[in-house]
């Protein structure tokens, strides 16, 4: 039974592990290639990149919650029903996305400057921001067309098309940020225009997808309000959950930036942590790709009835997430010493984020767990417990790093408030609902 589930699971997981790791290169590339212009640019980016992925992240449900609805009816044998759910969502990832982009270019300069940064930092953060804004629309229809194809037991497709797009977005980011034969050199205007192109790219590639898949299954193609609003209803739980991981994720930054003393130290201490984080993202995303076969077998097995054998496959992925997270953290605690010289030239920064990629490499084997069932009670549409969840485990961080911050403890003290008291207070929460039957429903 075990091997059984293991090639169901590695099925879906390494071409998701490898699509997602893919991702968190585009800002991994923006990392390398902004961190060379210099320290302020590379902190700019980093108030930047919390902002949009705050923006972005809220929307993830358009991939989690279509990849579970659209599971259940494939487990059910409805295909045709499947791909009209999830073209629903490509529909409310265009309205959603429409308004976030007007919004968020109007607002771009109060956003940035709420983190209370120095003005050598919110200028290049501003120039960043305002201009990936305009992604976001493909941003979310990547992710909505992303779920409709994850539901259908296709992680393959979402891999070539992230591929591509990343070795696009690294292509353009050099060629725009520091020119060729005079053509370019837009500095970190060019990096993020970069993004936004190649972002456009795979949205274009995945859409593709999809509607041939709804052509073929005769699946409309047309807005369907009450199907819209549907989805919208059904994500408000999710949404909910999103907020509370992006504002822990908030208040960490902003703890960050209030902590420092000097302009200097505000320089280092967010640039440190911009690499720090986008690292642990990465790891996360590696973790992840379980987390997302989690999403569509629990979806297609529970649509199809089948309760032990959702319990029996939930119990070996949660045991991959723990191997998966010990090697990403030996992996990340050997490298610590020489990843800083990837980003960066400043000695102080490189020094400062060893301390803090070891505390991150310390509790990986946590995060697995963690993302594991996250993905397990998502694919099962349990998003009103998530929901609760998440204030549960927001209202224990915040204050900690708050007080963290206002005693100056200094940014690896901080980040062991992150990686360590709030992965575990996600642990404790996650850990109790999947020793109960409460989640597993069954049907469409």
């Amino acid at each position: 039974m075990a091997h059984a589930h293991d090639r169901e699971i590695l099925r879906l997981a390494v071409p998701a592990f490898l699509a997602l790791v893919a991702e968190p290169l585009f800002l991994l590339a923006d990392a390398a290639i902004v961190g060379h212009l210099g320290t302020a640019p590379l902190a700019g980016l980093g108030i930047a990149a919390a902002v949009l992925q705050t923006a972005i992240g809220l929307c993830v449900f358009l991939a989690y919650g279509t990849t579970a609805g659209v599971a259940r009816h494939v487990g059910a044998g409805d295909l045709r029903g499947a791909i009209a759910q999830g073209v629903d969502g490509v529909w409310l990832a265009v309205a959603i996305g429409s308004l976030t982009t007007v919004l968020g270019v109007v607002l771009t300069e109060p956003l940035v400057h709420a983190f209370g940064a120095d003005a050598s930092v919110t200028a290049p953060a501003a120039t960043y921001l305002r201009i990936a804004f305009l992604g976001t629309v493909p941003l979310l229809v990547m992710l909505a067309t992303t779920g409709v194809l994850r539901g259908l037991q296709d992680t393959r497709t979402p891999l070539v098309v992230a591929v591509a797009g990343n070795a696009l977005n690294v292509v353009l980011n050099l060629v725009l940020v520091h020119g060729i034969g005079g053509w370019g050199g837009l500095g970190i205007a060019g990096s993020a225009l970069g993004s936004v192109l190649a972002q456009v790219a795979s949205a274009a590639g995945l859409l593709g997808v999809v509607v041939r898949a709804a052509r073929r299954e005769g699946a409309s193609l047309r807005p369907d309000l009450p199907g819209i609003r549907a989805a919208a209803h059904a994500a408000v739980a999710l949404v909910v959950r999103t907020l509370t991981l992006r504002a822990a994720l908030l208040v960490t930054t902003y703890a960050v930036t209030v902590a420092a003393t000097t302009a200097r130290d505000q320089q280092v201490d967010l640039a440190t942590h911009q690499l720090a984080m986008t690292l642990w993202t990465f790891l996360a995303f590696v973790l992840d790709a379980i987390a997302i076969a989690a999403q569509a077998i629990t979806g297609r097995y529970l649509g199809a009835g089948d309760v032990a054998g959702t319990r029996a496959v939930t119990r070996r992925m949660v045991t991959w997430g723990v191997y998966g997270g010990v090697v990403t953290g030996l992996l990340l605690a050997t490298a610590s010493p020489f990843l800083g010289a990837l980003f960066t030239g400043d000695q102080a920064v490189r020094d400062l984020l060893v301390p803090v990629l070891l505390v991150a490499a310390l509790f990986q084997p946590v995060a697995g767990v963690v993302f594991v069932l996250d993905g397990v009670l998502i694919g099962a549409g349990d998003g009103a417990y998530l929901a609760r969840g998440g204030l549960v485990t927001l209202v224990v961080y915040a204050p900690v790093a708050l007080l963290v911050a206002s005693a100056a403890a200094g940014l690896t003290l901080l980040w062991v408030a992150f990686a360590g008291l709030f992965m575990l207070a996600r642990f404790a929460v996650l850990v109790q609902r999947a020793r109960g039957d409460a989640w597993l429903v069954t049907g469409t």
